[in-house]
C-alpha cells in the first residue's frame, strides 16, 4: 500500500478515536451475585426475560449445549431449555424481541467466526420458555421447533458477537468485532425470509480506540462482546471487554446518523471476559456477565 495513503488512513482512524470519550461517566459496578449454574462456564450474551423482569436469559459459548439458561437476581437458574434442531457451533449472544403476534421471543445469535471460514451463520428465534417458580427443581425442557433466520453479509465474511433487536420496529441487527477497532453495524431485511439466506444492510461502521485499564490489553477495548437497545428503544449499548459505550437514540434520527455523536463510555469493575450485557427494565440500569468459573452477575449504575 502507498505510504501515504497508509498514513491517511491511520490520521482518519485516529480522529475518528479522538472523538471518543477517554474519560468515563461516573458509575457504580455491584456484584449482585454469583451464578448455581456450573453448567453455565461461558456465559457469552445476556437478555432480560419480557416476561419476568425479575429474570435473564443466557447461553454457553462455542462447543456447549444448544441450551438457553433462565437465571433470577439470585444467581439461581430457573430454566434449561434446549433449542430443538439446533446446533452451537460459535453461540455469541442472545437478545429479547417479538415474534409476529407480539408475544416475547428470544433470538439466539450463531455468528461467531474468529477463523472467518464460516459459510453458513444463522439467527434462532423461539417463543420466550416458562421458567419454574423459585426454589422449584429444574428439568430440561425443549423449544419448539425454531424460526432460523440464515444471512450472509454483502461485503465478506466477519467474526462477530453481538446481536440487537430494535424492541419497536423488530429489525434485527449484528455488530461485527475485530482485534483493532472497525466495527461494523449490519441491518436484517425488514421482512424475513425463512426459506434463504438473505443478504445484510451495511449501516454504519464504530472505530472502538484502544485504552489503557489496569489488567487489560489496550486492544481488549477494542474488540467488542454484546450488544443491545434499551426496552424504551431510547438507548444503545456496546461492551467491549475493558469498557461500555451507549449512545442515546432520537426518536428523529435514522440509526446511523445518531451512532455518528460520541457515546458515552462507562467502565465497570474489570471483569476475567466480559461477554454479556443488557439493559434492565428501566431502560438505564446495566447488567452483565462473564465467561469462566465462578460465573458473575453485576449491575452497573450511574
Amino acid at each position: 500500500m502507498n505510504v501515504f495513503l497508509l498514513l491517511g488512513l491511520c490520521t482518519a482512524q485516529a480522529c475518528a478515536q479522538t472523538a471518543w470519550p477517554v474519560k468515563p461517566v461516573p458509575s457504580t459496578s455491584e456484584r449482585v451475585a454469583i451464578l448455581d449454574e456450573k453448567r453455565l462456564n461461558e456465559s457469552s450474551g445476556l437478555c432480560l426475560s419480557g416476561r419476568d423482569p425479575k429474570i435473564f436469559w443466557t447461553l454457553n459459548d462455542s462447543g456447549g449445549e444448544p441450551c438457553v439458561f433462565a437465571i433470577d437476581r439470585a444467581g439461581k437458574t430457573r430454566a434449561k431449555v434446549r433449542v430443538r434442531d439446533a446446533a452451537n457451533f460459535d453461540w455469541e449472544d442472545i437478545a429479547l424481541g417479538k415474534d409476529e403476534k407480539g408475544a416475547p421471543a428470544l433470538f439466539i445469535a450463531d455468528i461467531g467466526d474468529n477463523l472467518r471460514i464460516r459459510s453458513t451463520l444463522q439467527i434462532y428465534q423461539i417463543s420466550e420458555p416458562e421458567v419454574s417458580a423459585p426454589g422449584k427443581p429444574v428439568e430440561e425442557t425443549s423449544s419448539a421447533s425454531p424460526k432460523i433466520w440464515r444471512f450472509y453479509y454483502p461485503d465478506g465474511r466477519h467474526n462477530a458477537e453481538s446481536l440487537l433487536v430494535h424492541p419497536q420496529t423488530r429489525r434485527m441487527y449484528i455488530l461485527t468485532k475485530s482485534d483493532d477497532g472497525p466495527s461494523t453495524l449490519y441491518a436484517f431485511p425488514e421482512t424475513l425470509k425463512e426459506d434463504a439466506s438473505m443478504k445484510l444492510e451495511k449501516i454504519t461502521t464504530l472505530i472502538f480506540p484502544a485504552l489503557i485499564r489496569a489488567g487489560k490489553r489496550p486492544h481488549d477495548n477494542c474488540m467488542t462482546t454484546s450488544a443491545g437497545f434499551s426496552p424504551d428503544a431510547s438507548r444503545m449499548l456496546v461492551s467491549t471487554y475493558s469498557s461500555l459505550y451507549e449512545w442515546m437514540l432520537p426518536q428523529e434520527k435514522p440509526l446511523a446518523e445518531a451512532l455518528n455523536a460520541p457515546p458515552v463510555r462507562l467502565a465497570p469493575l474489570l471483569v476475567r471476559q466480559m461477554e454479556g450485557a443488557c439493559y434492565d427494565a428501566d431502560s438505564q440500569t446495566l447488567w452483565f456477565s462473564s465467561e469462566g468459573l465462578p460465573t458473575p452477575l453485576f449491575r452497573v449504575t450511574r
